[in-house]
């Protein structure tokens, strides 16, 4: 792990089901990112496409190494000299009409470092509100890391927040990232309580990207797009709407919070 603290950005978009809208917004916020001095920039699920229903998706997945969506991202990450962890976007599965939830990493060079199957799929009904990903999505089964200049990283989506063994799963890291689109109803009851639990109980940075606003397609987005650091501290934030929360990872901060409370060492399960 290197001594130097590491500018963090997390993207927060309102994507359409348009997907050359979502491009052009994507290349305007983190080139915004680059600017304020990021070395890693996290994009939010879903930021290529929002569709009007469930089942747009399907039409657009991509087979690994190709296809315009991985193309943006390579271009990206080469353009501004960034790790990019693009979010998600759909990738094809083996079932008909279906696809896999994918976060993909890439590194300064544009190549494609490391891959994620989103594994927990979300379903929630309260009143008017409905959704079920396990209709369209196909589930991963791999806890996924990759190394970043700073350290290990664990990858994560959305609702895989809920579920903390896949945190300890991960083993000792310096950062976790979480692309969600958490609902609005979801987000303001849990959401960031959630994300400063992860920081607190594994003792490292989160970096969350959110989709925040409201979609053409009738959907709220909870937002508040934030990194917290392993004290449980909220260290920037964005309530809703576009654009980019931009903080560091410094990695004597971490060190001096688990010595302090050794708490990872104390572990009997």
């Amino acid at each position: 792990m290197q001594d130097e603290s590491f500018k963090l950005a997390a993207v927060q978009m309102v994507s359409t089901p348009v997907i050359e809208e979502n491009f052009a917004t994507a290349h305007r916020l983190v080139a915004d990112a680059a600017r304020q001095g990021a070395k890693l920039v996290l994009l939010p699920e879903y930021w290529p496409l929002m569709g009007m229903k469930e089942a747009d998706k399907v039409a657009h997945a991509e087979q690994a190494g190709r296809g315009p969506i991985q193309d943006c991202m390579a271009q990206l990450a080469r353009e501004h000299n960034v790790w990019l962890i693009g979010g998600t976007l759909p990738m094809t599965a083996v079932e008909p009409d279906k696809v896999r939830n994918s976060m993909l990493v890439y590194n300064p060079q544009g190549e494609h470092v490391v891959r994620y199957d989103k594994i927990h799929l979300f379903s929630f009904t309260k009143g008017d509100e409905s959704y079920d990903e396990a209709r369209t999505i196909v589930p991963g089964s791999s806890v996924t890391t990759f190394e970043a200049p700073f350290g290990r990283a664990g990858l994560s989506v959305c609702y895989d927040l809920r579920f903390p063994e896949l945190y300890r799963a991960m083993g000792d890291c310096a950062l976790i990232v979480v692309p969600a689109a958490f609902t609005y109803t979801t987000g303001r009851a849990h959401w960031e309580i959630l994300l400063r639990a992860r920081a607190v109980e594994n003792q490292c940075y989160v970096l969350a990207a959110a989709q925040g606003g409201r979609h053409p397609n009738g959907r709220r987005t909870w937002g508040h797009s934030m990194l917290v650091d392993p004290w449980g501290e909220v260290k920037a934030q964005l309530p809703e709407g576009e654009g980019v929360v931009v903080g560091d990872l410094e990695p004597a901060h971490l060190q001096r919070v688990r010595e302090s409370l050794p708490a990872l060492k104390h572990r009997k399960l």
